[in-house]
């Protein structure tokens, strides 16, 4: 129970202005977490990530623009 009041309550953005991770990512391309990192995120075509420093980290946490990134899904229709 405790540990449920210390965790923050989540906001939801909007599109527009909201910032994904890969767990964010996956969810909206229906796909793992492990593909997104390993596969998608990786291809020149997509989004280049925000790293915002973490105190304490040696490496900032990728975030993404939800709205980059749901652009870029949306231009990868079959011809």
């Amino acid at each position: 129970m405790l540990e449920q009041l210390s965790k923050p309550t989540p906001v939801l953005l909007p599109v527009a202005i909201d910032l994904w991770d890969t767990r964010h990512i996956a969810a909206y391309l229906k796909r793992s977490v492990d593909t997104v990192r390993d596969d998608i995120i990786t291809l020149p075509s997509f989004p280049r990530p925000i790293r915002l420093p973490v105190k304490g980290t040696a490496r900032a946490q990728a975030l993404f623009k939800a709205r980059e990134v749901v652009a870029w899904a949306e231009r990868q229709t079959s011809r």
